[in-house]
């Protein structure tokens, strides 16, 4: 009966330890599930963001695909713009220099048409000499025959006496 007692009180040990021990593992399997459901949030989060972070990649590769597609029409618009710029300076220099030359063109006739009215003045002041003396010259040419009639009537008195 002893032994009978020994091993039941060993039993009872066992049982004892293995139940401590089933406690244990209960601790233990409640920790893991803990962990295990942490670590599936942790995943599930994870997943998600991965999913943004592909769709963030995918919107900037988009993005990239878009920038050098207006980097190329902005090379090729810049390449125009330029050319527009070359030109339109060429133009203004043309303009600069058609403007300077009407503003010469527009002194010459400024003089010019100075010099005319000082020409003008001038001929008429010569055609009033010329009037006077052509009257001048009636008067003396009508004194002139006058004179030579009274001398031609002297001769031809003095001619008869």
């Amino acid at each position: 009966m002893e032994r009978v007692k020994e091993k039941l009180a060993s039993l009872r040990l066992e049982a004892d330890e293995a139940q401590s021990k089933a406690e244990e593992l209960k601790v233990k399997v409640k920790t893991l599930e803990q962990e295990n459901l942490a670590k599936e949030q942790e995943i599930t989060s994870l997943s998600h963001k991965n999913q943004l972070l592909e769709t963030e990649v995918e919107k900037l590769e988009s993005g990239i695909k878009q920038a050098k597609e207006e980097a190329a029409v902005g090379s090729q618009q810049g390449t125009q713009n330029e050319t527009l710029q070359r030109r339109l300076q060429l133009l203004e220099e043309e303009a600069e220099e058609a403007d300077k030359n009407l503003r010469e063109k527009n002194e010459k006739l400024r003089q010019t048409d100075v010099k005319a009215d000082h020409f003008e003045r001038k001929v008429q002041a010569l055609q009033e000499d010329r009037e006077r003396w052509e009257t001048k010259y009636e008067e003396m040419a009508k004194k002139y025959a006058d004179a030579q009639k009274q001398l031609d009537d002297l001769v031809s008195e003095i001619g008869n006496v």
